[in-house]
């Protein structure tokens, strides 16, 4: 794959480096690398090029080889190019079992095949492990976003929606607050608990519908 020529931090993100590199004891820069490659891999748009890689090597005075081993070892560095939305859909087992296999197709539909850029530039998708939402399975994360209790159609509406430059909220995508049941909240509804009227739950407290409200204080 053709690569860039070159890569540097922007001056604001080398600052920023500077300043994460002076919290490890001298001899230890090297703990830094993750943070470091992942700074890069933001500035660059997605992927961590090669110049990139020699770069934080010389930066923190490691082996090309080691900088390489780390980016190599976890799955959320790409040393491609991705889109400009990055589509990563989970397959661990509660969403598969929800629809996740759906839900790559999809993707397929929408933006075409697994681990290419689309046409236009604006889309690359690929297949994941547990991204951690399991009760809200299936889902995907799009750029640093989760989307959640998705449909194969509420996935192309996503989609389709991003490329034409609209916001499209993240979160659960069929009306469900956060992580509650699917069939409504059943439990702490019972109006008794809050008071001795029956006007319900006092505002801010678990139960309340209101998705602003606040939790209750401590005891």
């Amino acid at each position: 794959m053709e690569q860039p020529e070159g890569f540097v931090f922007t001056p604001e993100n080398l600052e920023w480096a500077q300043a994460v590199i002076k919290k490890y004891p001298e001899g230890r820069q090297a703990s830094a690398v993750i943070s470091l490659l992942w700074r890069a891999q933001e500035q660059n748009g997605g992927w961590v090029s090669e110049p990139a890689l020699r770069y934080i090597a010389e930066m923190l005075d490691m082996a090309y080889i080691r900088v390489y081993e780390v980016v190599t070892f976890y799955t959320m560095f790409n040393l491609q190019p991705v889109g400009r939305y990055y589509l990563q859909v989970c397959g661990t087992t509660p969403c598969m079992l929800s629809g996740a296999q759906d839900l790559t197709e999809a993707c397929r539909k929408h933006i075409g095949p697994k681990d290419t850029v689309s046409d236009d530039g604006m889309f690359s998708w690929t297949e994941v492990e547990c991204l951690g939402a399991c009760v809200n399975a299936p889902m995907v994360q799009i750029n640093k976003y989760y989307y959640e209790d998705l449909t194969p159609e509420s996935l192309g509406d996503i989609i389709e929606r991003l490329r034409k430059g609209e916001d499209v909220p993240p979160g659960p995508q069929d009306g469900r607050q956060g992580c509650a049941p699917k069939s409504g909240p059943n439990t702490l509804i019972d109006a008794a608990i809050y008071g001795s009227d029956d006007s319900g739950p006092e505002p801010g407290y678990a139960g309340t519908s209101d998705p602003k409200s606040k939790m209750p204080g401590p005891y």
